[in-house]
């Protein structure tokens, strides 16, 4: 059993919990991830492992209750147990040593997009954020990714707060009035997929290498069941031993929504029931 040792309401959909998990955090790299079963009955879900203490022996993990499970998680509390948590899982990303980067984060991306970020300010790079959100009470993580970067834009689809409109239109915004793509050594982007599609679009336009985070459906976690296949480059992947970070400009982007979409109907039934106060 992994106990729950913090809890905290980001927004009124978004929870982080910190997680007493030492043996994860022991090997625990940036862009590595978990999965996790609430109960015995629960499904296997991928979360980003946010952030990690090796020393207190703890992982962060940031999620949206969207889903039957995540609704399923939200009810557990400080002193509750998440049944398994298996990992560190999938490759570290690939981080430079040096250069500039733009890290790109949308809605509950801004999480997984964190723990590169700190990284990347220990290293010494020079960080330039955009984070944004449908509106300004869902921007999550502002003080950390602040904390991390030299330069941070807000960005709320309302105009609630900051830039109104998409990360992808600011970075797009950026480019067009001082920020030299040439002088970009990569851009991160990680999100939802329409976000990291339209993101990738900009930066193809502009010439600048451009990792994202594919986080599709998964079970096993280890690469034997074949669900999180995806499309980079004509060549089939899978996120949870090849990924969970790609070049965007090569993955196949229309499959990847296809796939995401493919259990609407059976998650909406889950959904339900789990409103209902069923369990399993």
């Amino acid at each position: 059993m992994n106990e729950i040792l913090k809890k905290r309401v980001l927004t009124p959909v978004t929870k982080e919990i910190v997680v007493s998990a030492p043996r994860i955090a022991r090997k625990a790299q940036p862009g590595q991830f978990v999965i996790l079963r609430v109960s015995e009955e629960g499904e296997r879900i991928p979360l980003t492992i946010a952030d990690f203490d090796r020393e207190e022996g703890t992982v962060t993990l940031v999620y949206q209750e969207v889903g039957y499970t995540t609704r399923l998680l939200g009810k557990l509390e400080t002193n509750d147990s998440i049944m398994d948590l298996a990992g560190p899982l999938g490759l570290p990303a690939e981080l430079p040593e040096k250069g500039r980067v733009v890290a790109v984060g949308g809605g509950v991306g801004v999480a997984p997009l964190l723990p590169k970020c700190k990284e990347l300010h220990r290293r010494g790079i020079e960080l330039i954020s955009i984070i944004g959100a449908r509106s300004s009470d869902l921007v999550i993580l502002e003080d950390e990714m602040r904390a991390c970067s030299n330069e941070l834009h807000i960005c709320t689809d309302d105009g609630s707060r900051g830039f109104k409109g998409f990360v992808s239109d600011k970075l797009k915004q950026m480019f067009e009035t001082g920020l030299n793509p040439d002088e970009v050594d990569e851009v991160i982007a990680i999100g939802p997929i329409p976000m990291m599609k339209a993101t990738c679009a900009v930066t193809k336009e502009f010439g600048v290498k451009t990792w994202v985070s594919m986080n599709p459906i998964m079970v096993d976690g280890t690469g034997m069941c074949g669900a999180c296949r995806v499309t980079v480059g004509g060549e089939t992947k899978f996120a949870c031993v090849d990924g969970p970070m790609f070049d965007g400009h090569l993955v196949d982007w229309d499959e990847a929504w296809r796939r995401a979409n493919s259990y609407r109907e059976q998650e909406h039934i889950a959904n339900e029931r789990c409103r209902c106060g069923g369990e399993h």
